[in-house]
C-alpha cells in the first residue's frame, strides 16, 4: 500500500534511485496515459521549492503527454520490476499499450496525475519550467558529442514535487 508523505521528508540517494534503479515518467489521465523509463534526472531545491528534474527527448511518445498536462509523475519500482522497466524504455506507447503489457495498476494522485500502484516511491510533479537543451550551451563539447550524435536534444522539465507516496 502506498501512503502519502510530505515530499520534504524524502530520504533517497538520487544516484542510486534515479541512475541505477531507474524511474517511470508518466503523464496523461488515469484513463489515457503513457509512460517511459528514464535514468537521467535529479531532485533538489530550486526557487525555494522541492523540485524534480526530468529530461525527455523529442521523439518520445510520453513527451506529448507531459507537454499537454500540468502534472506528471515519477514512479520508482522495485528491482522485481526490472524487466518491465527495460520494456518501457525500449518499446513506444505509439505501438503498444505498455501499461497493459506490464500489468501495471494505474492510480490517481490528488491532482489527477496517473502513477503506478506497484511503485515503492512516487513523486507527483507540477511543471514549473521547460527548456530544450542546445549545443551552444554545453561548456564541455565532448558531453554534447557523446550524448547527441542525432541532434535530438532533451527537453529539461523542472517541476515542483507537490505530492509523494511511499510503500508502507
Amino acid at each position: 500500500m502506498l501512503t502519502k508523505i510530505d515530499p520534504k521528508s524524502l530520504v533517497m540517494n538520487p544516484f542510486e534511485t534515479i541512475g541505477k534503479q531507474w524511474m517511470l515518467v508518466t503523464a496523461g489521465t488515469p484513463e489515457h496515459c503513457n509512460t517511459m523509463t528514464a535514468s537521467w534526472g535529479g531532485v533538489g531545491i530550486l526557487w525555494n521549492r522541492p523540485v524534480a528534474m526530468a529530461y525527455i527527448r523529442p521523439q518520445r511518445y510520453t513527451k506529448q503527454f507531459v507537454d499537454e498536462q500540468d502534472y506528471f509523475t515519477l514512479s520508482f519500482l522495485p528491482e522485481s520490476q526490472r524487466e518491465n522497466l527495460t520494456y518501457c524504455g525500449r518499446v513506444s506507447g505509439r505501438d503498444e499499450d505498455k501499461i497493459a503489457h506490464c500489468g501495471f495498476t494505474v492510480e490517481c494522485a490528488e491532482c489527477g496525475a496517473p502513477y503506478f500502484g506497484e511503485a515503492e516511491l512516487v513523486l507527483v510533479c507540477r511543471k514549473l519550467y521547460r527548456q530544450t537543451l542546445t549545443k551552444e550551451s554545453f561548456v564541455v563539447p565532448e558531453v554534447c558529442e557523446q550524448s547527441y550524435a542525432q541532434n535530438d536534444y532533451h527537453d529539461m522539465y523542472i517541476a515542483e514535487i507537490v505530492e509523494a507516496y511511499r510503500r508502507t
